[in-house]
C-alpha cells in the first residue's frame, strides 16, 4: 500500500466564500500515483470546511444566506466566544458544512457522483489557511 500526502493553500480575499478544489486534487491524485484507494481532503483551520456538492452558482449562493440565518456574523457580541475575535459564527459554520471528505479512488479517478465537485468552504477568510490531501490505495 502507498501513501502521498500534500497540504493545499488557499486565501480567499473575502471574509466568505467557496472555492471548487476539485482539480487541485486530482492532480495531487495524478502525483500519487495511486490507481485503487481512498483520498481524504481536510481542512487544517477551524474557521474552514471541506464538502462535496455542486458547482452551481445559485446554491452557493444559498447556502451562503442559509448559514447567515443560522449563524449571523452580527451582532459579534452575541456571542461568547468573541472576545478579541470576531469570527465565533466562522466556527459554527464550519461545524454545519463539515471538515473533511473521503472520495473513492477508482483507476485512478476520483469516483464521484453525478455533478459532485469538492469545495473549500472560507467562513474568516483574509487569511493564507491549509487543506491536507491524503491518499492511501494502490
Amino acid at each position: 500500500m502507498k501513501s502521498f500526502r500534500k497540504e493545499l493553500y488557499f486565501e480567499v480575499p473575502s471574509r466568505r466564500g467557496f472555492v471548487n478544489i476539485t482539480p487541485r486534487v486530482e492532480a495531487c491524485l495524478r502525483e500519487s500515483k495511486i490507481r485503487e484507494g481512498f483520498c481524504l481532503v481536510n481542512s487544517m483551520h477551524i474557521t474552514s470546511s471541506v464538502f462535496i456538492n455542486d458547482d452551481e452558482i445559485g446554491l452557493h449562493h444559498d447556502f451562503e444566506v442559509w448559514l447567515e440565518k443560522l449563524a449571523p456574523h452580527e451582532p459579534v457580541g452575541a456571542y461568547r466566544h468573541n472576545g478579541f475575535e470576531d469570527n465565533a459564527d466562522a466556527h459554527l459554520k464550519r461545524q454545519v458544512m463539515g471538515r473533511e471528505v473521503v472520495v473513492a479512488v477508482t483507476d485512478g479517478k476520483l469516483d464521484f457522483g453525478t455533478w459532485e465537485r469538492i469545495f473549500y468552504g472560507e467562513f474568516d477568510g483574509k487569511r493564507k489557511k491549509r487543506v491536507l490531501v491524503k491518499i492511501i490505495g494502490e
